[in-house]
């Protein structure tokens, strides 16, 4: 009788997998490889200057794009269900990565933020395999306390404390738009996981006083990202200079653009052309008509990726789903909207287009869980 429920099991759980949603797959090929194409064009002539050759950051990015696929097929067929035997540990190698950029030697200093290190010659950054690590942790945290999220003790305390180390440790670094990325993300799963609005409202208000106080008494390049926001012009060659050379990029692309490789600001007018600062040089050299249509794309990633979220088969896959959408989401909004000057800059990259080789694989990754996922919801939404 025990052996037929086991065959019986197995039978059922063979069913209940599908095809993954291959429109969600192919969009974000087709988003790295649209990134391909305009990275090469954004940071040809900056390669040259630094490096002596035209193709350096693009090769570098397809080295990091390879690994990201190789990491994506293997994922994308692991059970999403095994991550939640390795969630304490995904906690504790997430406050151990926050805690490895103060150890000298190993650090590595951009500017005035210490969220790299170095490692046999190679940079890479903790926070972007945070986002994921942390992530798995919540999720699998939330379907255990699913009963219990709207008792405080039990509940909603723990989670503010989880949260407020990990924030600390961000904010000690600074890397404040990788903070938010991180906290908008926790807000909503934990809302899917079954907590209440209310806690979550009042959570986002102590954050913001929080991040007021912060930067009142904080002289550091964050207030002054503030202060670019309500006038690029009052230090135009200065503070603000990064955020008026962009807005003079997007601004001269028009509706259709110069045309790709006909940037004039890559010309080492606009900082961070290969990073932060590449949707602008996207925005001169195909216009304002494809850069919607790239937004577009972003959008419907998303809500195939929602799709995923609602028909996943359990609260760990929904809270999953819904977190990976919610980090890709934000992400997208906080560095479109701080190159367009409609928030303050936040020095985050683009997800799927910025190089970065710690970015890049993060992301791949946590798309691959997405997929993973789609795998086994409710139906087949790829016939959708």
């Amino acid at each position: 009788m025990n052996l037929f429920k086991k065959i019986k099991q197995k039978l059922q759980s063979k069913s209940s997998s599908h095809e993954p949603d291959k429109n969600l797959i192919s969009s974000i090929f087709v988003l790295i490889i649209f990134g391909l194409v305009m990275l090469y064009s954004a940071s040809s002539v900056v390669s040259y200057a630094k490096f002596g050759n035209t193709y350096h950051y693009f090769a570098r990015q397809l080295i990091s794009v390879l690994i990201g696929l190789g990491a994506f097929y293997i994922v994308s067929r692991i059970d999403y269900h095994v991550w939640r035997k390795w969630a304490i540990f995904f906690l504790f190698s997430s406050i151990f990565l926050l805690l490895v950029v103060f150890i000298p030697g190993l650090r590595a200093e951009y500017g005035t933020a210490r969220s790299w290190i170095n490692v046999f010659g190679y940079s890479f950054q903790p926070s972007e395999l945070v986002k994921l690590s942390f992530l798995i942790y919540l999720a699998t945290w939330l379907e255990a306390k699913n009963n219990q999220l709207n008792d405080f003790a039990n509940g909603v305390f723990p989670f503010i404390i989880i949260l407020g180390l990990v924030s600390l440790l961000m904010i000690a670094q600074p890397d404040l738009g990788t903070l938010f990325i991180i906290i908008f993300m926790s807000a909503v799963v934990f809302f899917v996981g079954g907590g209440k609005m209310v806690h979550i409202l009042v959570a986002g208000l102590l954050a913001v006083c929080a991040l007021a106080l912060f930067l009142k008494f904080n002289s550091s390049y964050q207030s002054d990202r503030f202060k670019c926001l309500e006038n690029p012009n009052f230090s135009a060659q200065d503070k603000c200079y990064q955020i008026n050379q962009s807005l003079i990029a997007v601004g001269s692309g028009g509706w259709f653009g110069r045309g790709i490789g006909q940037s004039r600001q890559k010309f080492m007018y606009l900082p961070e052309v290969w990073g932060d600062s590449i949707f602008p040089i996207i925005s001169e050299e195909l216009g304002f008509v494809f850069s919607t249509l790239l937004i577009l794309l972003f959008l419907f990633i998303f809500y195939r990726g929602l799709l995923v979220a609602r028909d996943a088969p359990d609260i760990c896959g929904r809270a999953l789903a819904t977190g990976i959408v919610a980090w890709f989401a934000v992400q997208t909004f906080l560095n479109i909207g701080g190159m367009i000057n409609l928030i303050p800059m936040t020095g985050v990259p683009l997800p799927f287009i910025s190089a970065g080789g710690s970015a890049m694989l993060s992301a791949m990754i946590g798309a691959a869980i997405l997929v993973n996922i789609s795998r086994q919801t409710k139906i087949n939404i790829r016939k959708r």
